[in-house]
């Protein structure tokens, strides 16, 4: 079997830990493993493949003879580093939302739309966690029923925010308990027993960033410009793992048990989906999983042709980690990368 030189650019960080779980446990084909991040994290050292390795600075010259390398340090860090690396004949799979929708980059969620990392020119792109998530789900359902509008309120773990955040939850839950005043640090007010309803910026038209990026990557991703979609992103006091209630329009009529087929043939989903028992997807329980998980699908009471559903994934894993893995997988099964020799 092949083995590949891979990297990892922000591997201190919540996401770049995940990607080093994800190469463990899917026995990615791992020839030797780098670990890169900031100059504050130089020197720390890091258990990985079976080895602990010391955590080296990403500079220009970091990726030399490096074969796949696994971005999550950020826009800016990706901005720079990220050509750099492909340059170096990497193959950069990038996390941030630096090249996202930059038309000669593919955004690719491998069970949606794989042939699309064909056309990349050193840097394939994932996508946004909240996202991911969503087209997983939905997409199966337009292939066989071509979807007109999209209405999706999310829900979305503190664990998206970084290590910080989930120190200040942890923090502001126990002053609150203790009747103790919080000071938020991370997020404009309190996340503790709160939610907030603003993800990223405000732009003039009155949607975050975070709600226009699920518009824009999922029009991307399934090749259908005149999806019409609307989101709401918010901000709830959960650990890991986002959710999302997602309203659907069709072409046609679909019945949920249809709908239900649908999915439940497709790759990378499960359906938990038993409201006699109180059976549906949770945080709690999706979190460490690679599935998208579906349940409290059923007809929209206000569309002939609508389906409503509730969605819940891992943020860190298939939100991040994972799909970058798989993308890399996909491009090793189609030999879209191959090790290379490096000169002494």
């Amino acid at each position: 079997m092949k083995e590949y030189r891979v990297a990892i650019v922000g591997a201190t960080g919540l996401v770049g830990q995940e990607f080093i779980k994800t190469l463990e446990q899917r026995e990615f084909p791992v020839s030797s493993l780098t670990l890169l991040a900031s100059e504050r994290s130089v020197g720390k050292k890091m258990m990985a493949m079976g080895h602990e390795l010391e955590v080296k600075e990403t500079t220009t010259d970091s990726f030399h003879g490096i074969d796949i390398a696994l971005f999550s340090a950020g826009a800016e860090h990706s901005r720079h580093f990220s050509p750099v690396a492909a340059k170096s004949g990497a193959a950069v799979i990038d996390n941030s939302a630096a090249f996202r929708m930059m038309p000669e980059v593919p955004l690719v969620v491998p069970e949606v739309n794989p042939d699309d990392i064909a056309a990349h020119k050193g840097i394939i792109a994932n996508p946004n966690c909240s996202t991911i998530q969503m087209v997983v789900a939905l997409n199966p359902l337009h292939k066989a029923n071509p979807i007109k509008r999209i209405i999706v309120d999310t829900y979305q773990s503190v664990s998206g925010t970084g290590s910080a955040a989930l120190d200040e939850l942890s923090v502001q839950a126990k002053q609150v308990l203790n009747g103790q005043n919080t000071i938020p640090h991370v997020y404009p007010h309190q996340i503790a027993f709160n939610v907030l309803p603003e993800i990223d910026v405000f732009w003039d038209n009155g949607y975050t960033r975070e709600e226009w990026k699920m518009v824009e990557e999922t029009r991307k991703i399934m090749h259908a410009d005149d999806i019409a979609i609307s989101a709401t992103c918010v901000r709830v006091p959960v650990f890991n793992s986002h959710s999302e209630a997602i309203h659907v329009e069709f072409t046609r009529p679909m019945s949920p048990d249809d709908a239900e087929r649908i999915l439940a043939e497709s790759p990378g989903i499960k359906i938990i989906d038993d409201p006699a028992i109180s059976l549906y997807p949770q945080p709690w329980a999706a979190a460490g999983s690679d599935d998208v998980f579906i349940g409290r699908l059923r007809r929209d009471a206000s569309h002939p042709n609508g389906l409503v559903m509730w969605v819940v994934a891992d943020n860190l894993r298939k939100g991040a980690a994972l799909n970058a893995v798989q993308i890399a997988e996909e491009m090793i099964k189609r030999d879209w990368v191959r090790p290379r020799e490096v000169a002494k």
